[in-house]
């Protein structure tokens, strides 16, 4: 993504929005800038935004309503890609992309105190008029012009404040705003949001309790990447592990997928594991199949755990990027992807690792604190919740400046875009 402009002066975080299916049905960025009273020029960012997320032909964002009548787990549109929830944390920067706004598919949320402001009125009836969808994010202070709220598709309301009273925020004033709750982190606070009526949230429900080691084992649809990791660890011959995708005809099909996808970049069809073999080598296959485990569940309450550890790893192989090691670069993307092995496999790492192989490096930076990808690691994880502070402090202890770091997600997201 080296077309991508310079955003040095933004700090960017992101997580999913998801529909009742656990299905990811838009992404949502969150832009710190440098210095909110003196936020830089958004142009950047917008086109950014629409080289990341480019439009979905012949359609617009996708609303909560239309995905109330979508078949279960249908997710996104097709024909473009993910549609973008774009929450900047800067009134004066917010107020300048809501007066020269990006394409109508980026969502944009506009807190609630700045709807109530009358004279923001014109431009929010504007953008409506425009086709564009707007987000009221929190919980208004006194009631909002009834005439206004029909601008808004969503009303974004924090789990928390929820639960502290019966009012669910602006939705209940009109039937045409849904409920979309934020602050989302296990499990149990999806099924506290669907039982107050969201029809979506935001977050990562991916830090539930890990259960207790001892008496699990690898889930059965899953042992057949696990066996060809192995067998591509040991550098075995082709025909021997062309028999463990001759008893799995689905996990053949996969791997022929995700090999002969637009991110991965091959100029030829691949038309045999054989011939996967010739044109990859046995590292790069081995990276695409930990790509393809950190993927292949079919447990849909894993989508979560599954959409954030393809991008993890997608984003640490563009943070080492620049280092000019591509041994360096493969490790970090299966750091990545692997950091959540352990959920999906609802096993602890000292467990997992003596079932699935794991380079030493990367075996150190997921299960010590010191290991040499460890603080990249973290810093994804302050990408995912949004947390400004922890992203500058982990960008200055690995002297990646923001445009590198803000470089290396969107690039990340791009890619993985290429593989849903």
């Amino acid at each position: 993504m080296s077309e991508l402009p310079a955003l040095g002066q933004l700090t960017i975080g992101y997580c999913p929005m998801m529909d009742r299916q656990r299905s990811v049905v838009a992404v949502r960025l969150t832009v710190f800038p440098e210095r909110a009273d003196a936020p830089p020029d958004a142009a950047p960012l917008l086109q950014a935004l629409s080289l990341v997320f480019p439009p979905p032909d012949g359609a617009l964002a996708l609303t909560l309503r239309e995905l109330e009548s979508a078949p279960a787990g249908a997710g996104a549109p097709p024909g473009g890609g993910t549609p973008v929830l774009l929450n900047i944390a800067s009134e004066r920067m917010l107020d300048a992309v809501l007066a020269n706004p990006p394409p109508v598919h980026v969502m944009l949320e506009v807190p609630a105190f700045m709807v109530a402001d009358p004279a923001r009125a014109p431009v929010l009836r504007a953008l409506r008029a425009g086709g564009h969808v707007l987000a009221i994010k929190g919980r208004p202070v006194s009631e909002l012009p009834r005439d206004l709220l029909p601008c808004f598709r969503h009303a974004i309301v924090d789990l928390a404040d929820d639960r502290r009273g019966p009012n669910p925020g602006p939705a209940a004033a009109a039937r045409t705003i849904s409920t979309v709750s934020s602050g989302v982190h296990k499990s149990a606070d999806l099924e506290a949001a669907w039982a107050l009526g969201a029809q979506a949230a935001i977050g990562w429900p991916i830090e539930d309790d890990l259960p207790k080691a001892g008496g699990r084992s690898i889930p059965p649809d899953l042992r057949g990447i696990v066996e060809l990791m192995n067998r591509v660890d040991r550098d075995e011959p082709a025909e021997r592990m062309e028999h463990v995708l001759k008893a799995d005809p689905t996990l053949a099909f996969r791997l022929m997928r995700y090999i002969n996808s637009a991110a991965f970049g091959l100029r030829v069809e691949v038309t045999s594991f054989k011939h996967a073999l010739m044109l990859l080598g046995y590292s790069k296959l081995k990276r695409w199949l930990a790509l393809l485990l950190a993927s292949g569940s079919k447990d849909q309450a894993l989508r979560p755990v599954m959409y954030a550890a393809v991008r993890r790893g997608l984003i640490m192989e563009e943070l080492a990027r620049s280092s000019g090691d591509d041994e360096m670069r493969g490790e970090m993307f299966i750091c990545g992807v692997f950091s959540l092995l352990d959920r999906m496999m609802r096993q602890p790492f000292d467990e997992l690792v003596k079932s699935v192989p794991v380079q030493e490096r990367v075996q150190a930076s997921l299960m010590t604190e010191d290991g040499p990808y460890t603080r990249h690691l973290e810093l994804v994880r302050a990408m995912e919740q949004g947390s400004a502070v922890d992203i500058r402090e982990y960008g200055e202890q690995l002297l990646l400046a923001p445009t590198e770091i803000n470089r290396a997600l969107f690039a990340g997201l791009a890619a993985a875009r290429e593989l849903d």
